[in-house]
């Protein structure tokens, strides 16, 4: 008879094919490989961010974001304003420069700072982006303020940052940006 996996075993197992896993995992594939509901993975995912564990759900999958990775990144914010219209150009201009878009924020009137998970590295991740905006018939964040938004960017070096906001100011969506 076979023993029937713990949730603490399950969790680290999840944690354990997350962080094999080159691309975010999908919900539906770890449901798939740990014999649960999605709702269960969510939950799991869920119980381990708020033990600490690094835990990032983005539009592609569950991710992890390592915090010893992060101390020899350089990050910086910036604000752009745009309409829908730009979205794409304004991606790819980032993730060209080998610059990861960590996140979009947009200020609300009533709840305050809302942020959306992105971590787009390349067009591929972009144009995947892009097809579940189409798909779902969503709108982008900055949709409830009038395009402007933030974004937390991630890069190798102080040069592929400002290569980045410079494509951006060339665009003329760069509001600013900010020392995170």
């Amino acid at each position: 008879m076979e023993r029937r996996q713990s949730g603490e075993e399950r969790r680290q197992e999840l944690l354990q094919m997350i962080q094999e896993s080159e691309r975010p995992v999908t919900g539906t594939k770890l449901a798939k490989q740990a014999g649960v509901s999605r709702q269960v993975i969510v939950q799991d995912l869920s119980l381990l961010k708020a033990k600490g564990y690094p835990v990032v759900a983005t539009a592609r999958g569950y991710l992890l974001n390592d915090p010893e990775l992060d101390a020899s990144r350089h990050i910086r914010k910036v604000v752009c304003r745009h309409g829908i219209d730009q979205l794409k150009a304004e991606c790819d201009a980032i993730v060209d420069e080998g610059v990861i878009i960590r996140d979009v924020i947009v200020e609300h009137p009533v709840y305050g700072f809302l942020t959306g998970e992105l971590m787009l590295k390349s067009r591929r991740d972009v144009r995947a982006l892009i097809e579940q905006l189409e798909e779902t018939q969503a709108t982008p964040l900055s949709s409830l303020t009038d395009g402007v938004h933030l974004h937390t960017l991630e890069a190798d070096s102080e040069a592929a940052l400002e290569a980045a906001i410079e494509a951006l100011d060339r665009l003329g969506i760069l509001v600013s940006e900010l020392d995170a």
